[in-house]
């Protein structure tokens, strides 16, 4: 699926992660974390597909649903009239192994972050936060954070924020599926504990118990 960013360059996702097309020089390269952060220093903001906004978006699906296409690295909030409210996300190592339907089991306002056991063992960044790290601007999950449970257990997937703003619509190396700060606030303000999270993602496997 190819979009239009801004003026000058449109992306498109593939296996190997999103790449951008020059119009002028006719060619593609790769969207990687460098380019990403080259553009957002330079215009302060993430390209304009990656942006929030309201799409057309046909679906059976009722109003409050999220729905993920890790491919193509947007997610949707189902609205009604068949819109959605779209947001752009990155998609970090845990949320591109799996696919499935789960739900918002609870919230967190600037969420503690507690990295796991083999992280704690092999990264002396994260061991100084193995009893966890207060939510706050440097806080790996950001401003907001929906937790993802299947029936009543936490599938230890989340929705988050990101103190890196211009990784959306990149393969990140760490987390689930992260957001603008900006955009999980928004997105936190919307929906209701229990709403149906719908995640999409080629050649993952299906979440035990879906």
């Amino acid at each position: 699926m190819m979009i239009a960013v801004g003026v000058g360059f449109s992306t498109i996702a593939l296996a190997a992660g999103t790449q951008v097309y020059n119009p002028q020089t006719r060619t593609w390269s790769n969207y990687d974390r460098t380019a990403a952060y080259r553009y957002y220093r330079q215009h302060k903001q993430v390209p304009e597909p990656f942006r929030m906004q309201v799409v057309k978006f046909r679906t059976a699906e009722k109003p409050g649903t999220i729905i993920i296409d890790g491919n193509q690295h947007f997610l949707y909030l189902v609205q009604p009239g068949q819109q959605a409210i779209r947001y752009g996300i990155g998609v970090g190592r845990e949320g591109f192994g799996w696919a499935g339907i789960v739900r918002v089991g609870r919230t967190a306002e600037w969420p503690t972050w507690t990295p796991p056991a083999e992280m704690v063992a092999r990264d002396p960044n994260a061991a100084k936060w193995a009893g966890g790290q207060p939510g706050g601007p440097d806080n790996p999950l950001g401003a907001r954070a929906l937790y993802l449970y299947e029936g009543n257990q936490d599938t230890i997937y989340r929705i988050h924020g990101t103190p890196e703003p211009w990784t959306m619509g990149l393969d990140v190396s760490s987390g689930c599926i992260r957001m603008v700060n900006d955009d999980i606030i928004d997105l936190h303000s919307r929906v209701q504990v229990g709403a149906k999270v719908i995640v999409l993602m080629q050649g993952a496997a299906l979440y035990k118990g879906v």
